[in-house]
């Protein structure tokens, strides 16, 4: 009887262990290192909970990862959401919401010192995207927010 219960709970909170695991803090030194191999296109989302539009759009970023999953890309998705709201905001909403790409929490001792190193024309404005393919020396930042079709494009544009 105690081990079907155990074994009850364990189904239970598997889920919120997975999310916990599924969102780990980033410096910009391991988000650079993260994002270097040349066979690769980057595509890095910069985003919060309490977005909006960076709300509207995740769900765009996750069906071009997995539209081409077999494809050298990789879609990362960066909460600007303060540290402290990784527990209480950004995990549970990363649960609640499926998300299937690869999330992080920006960790950061100062915003505006995190986006110039991003990239030095950033406002700082979210939703913010980054496009890095090393191979062909592309390194793009866009303050917008995408459709499926419009990050297709820069799937496309940029392979």
């Amino acid at each position: 009887m105690k081990l079907k219960t155990l074994i009850f709970i364990l189904l239970l909170t598997l889920p919120l262990f997975k999310a916990i695991a599924q969102v780990r803090p980033l410096t910009y030194t391991e988000l650079k290192k993260r994002i270097s191999n040349p066979d690769t296109l980057y595509i890095v989302n910069f985003w919060a909970t309490w977005c909006s539009p960076c709300v509207k759009e995740l769900p765009n970023f996750d069906q071009l990862q997995r539209t081409y999953k077999d494809r050298p890309l990789k879609v990362l998705l960066v909460s600007m959401d303060i540290q402290s709201k990784l527990k209480t905001a950004v995990v549970p909403f990363v649960k609640s919401h499926k998300i299937l790409a690869s999330v992080y929490i920006a960790s950061r001792n100062n915003d505006q010192e995190l986006i110039d190193e991003i990239d030095k024309n950033w406002s700082g404005a979210l939703p913010a995207t980054l496009v890095v393919n090393a191979k062909k020396g592309v390194h793009r930042l866009y303050e917008k927010d995408f459709t499926y079709t419009e990050l297709n494009a820069i799937y496309q544009t940029n392979k």
